[in-house]
Formats: C-alpha cells, sequence, structure tokens
C-alpha cells in the first residue's frame, strides 16, 4: 500500500535541508575568492578553515551538520521505517556529526610551495580522522539509504540517488588515490565526493519536499 504523504514537519525540514546546501556552495565558492586564495583543485576544503576569512568556513562545516539533521528528518518522514533506513539515517547523523567537530580542529595547511603537510600537529592528525570518518559514514549513509528507496519500490527519487552515490564513492576512491599518488588533484577529488554528498541531500529532499517520495510498504 502507499504510505502517506510527508507532512508539514517533513517537507519543512526538506525545504531547509535543500536551503542548506545551496548556502553551502554559495559560501565555498565565495572563500575560494578570499585571501590567501586556496587552490581548488589541489587545496583540501578545510584550508579554507584557515586564515583570515576562516571563521566562515567553520560556520560552515556548522551549516552542514545542520542541513545534515534536516534531512534526515525529512527522509525519516517517509516510509517504509526499516532497520536499513534507520541505519542509513544513523550514519548519514555520523556524517554530519563529524562536520561539526571539524570546525573546532583546525586543519595542518601545507608550507608554501608544497602539496602535502610536511609537519603535523595532533589536531591536525585528529582533523584528517574526523575527516575520514564523516566522508566514509557519509557515503555508507547514502549507500543503505538508496538501496532503501530501492526495495521500497523505486520512487522517483531512486535513480538521480543512485547516480550520486556512484558520484561520491568514486569521488572518496578518488580522494584516497590522490593522496597517496597524486596530491596535487586532492582538492578537486575532495570536491566531487562533497558534490555527490550534497547532490544526493538536495535530490532526495526534493523528492520529499514536491511529495513524490511516497513509496510502498515493504516491511523487512
Amino acid at each position: 500500500m502507499n504510505l502517506p504523504l510527508p507532512g508539514l514537519i517533513g517537507r519543512r525540514s526538506a525545504a531547509l535541508a535543500m536551503a542548506g546546501v545551496v548556502v553551502y556552495v554559495l559560501v565555498d565558492v565565495v572563500l575560494q575568492l578570499l585571501p590567501p586564495h586556496y587552490s581548488p583543485i589541489s587545496a583540501a576544503e578545510s584550508n579554507l578553515a584557515v586564515g583570515p576569512f576562516g571563521w566562515l568556513m567553520n560556520l560552515n562545516f556548522l551549516g552542514r551538520a545542520a542541513t545534515t539533521v534536516a534531512a534526515v528528518v525529512a527522509i525519516g518522514t517517509v516510509g517504509p521505517a526499516t532497520r536499513l533506513r534507520r541505519a542509513g539515517l544513523a550514519l548519514l547523523l555520523c556524517g554530519g556529526a563529524c562536520s561539526a567537530v571539524l570546525a573546532f580542529l583546525p586543519t595542518d595547511v601545507p608550507a608554501p610551495g608544497h602539496l602535502t603537510v610536511t609537519d603535523h600537529t595532533s589536531i591536525g592528525m585528529a582533523h584528517l580522522a574526523v575527516a575520514s570518518t564523516g566522508f566514509i559514514a557519509a557515503l555508507a549513509g547514502i549507500t543503505v539509504l538508496t538501496v532503501w528507496l530501492h526495495r521500497s519500490g523505486r520512487p522517483a527519487a531512486f535513480p538521480a540517488a543512485a547516480a550520486l552515490a556512484v558520484v561520491t564513492g568514486a569521488g572518496l576512491l578518488t580522494l584516497g588515490l590522490a593522496t597517496a599518488l597524486t596530491p596535487a588533484l586532492l582538492g578537486l577529488a575532495e570536491r566531487v565526493c562533497l558534490a555527490g554528498i550534497l547532490g544526493w541531500t538536495f535530490s532526495v529532499c526534493a523528492s520529499v519536499h514536491s511529495g513524490r517520495s511516497a513509496i510502498r510498504d515493504r516491511a523487512r
């Protein structure tokens, strides 16, 4: 049977998540244009949090966490409420929590003329560990929820969600390879991964907001 369409809370949460994605991207773009002009191809996004305007990036990290919470609430208003969905939402929430933590852990920035950090601090190492955990948790959550969408009756959200889950996975794999082999492309690989995560969030929440996400109940 068809489950009820998302209610007011679900639709508003979806709208907040969509707005959060747009704001996050806009802030990133603006910060790229401000000193010290980190390269989006080679420099990690976290480098934007180091410098005279770094506080904006830290607020953006917190904003991404809030966006994730809104997305979790929105997706949680559509069914079926299976163990698969609960697991996916928990993983997605973990990824968002890691984003919030990054705001309080400054990253290590390579010295001028270098592509990689040669002198790691304990806080910088913690930043890397939290960032890596966040990306992996977000990818796992997206993958699980995409499978949940598929098994629940192929809603309108599924095709785009599946494609963006692939983008996220490819971005994360490329990020790992770039870190080890081609640091000159690290920033680009990270942004591909982020594009997949943010695009997936926007796409699925847009479906929830439009009311096209009612799906067939196949209790597991």
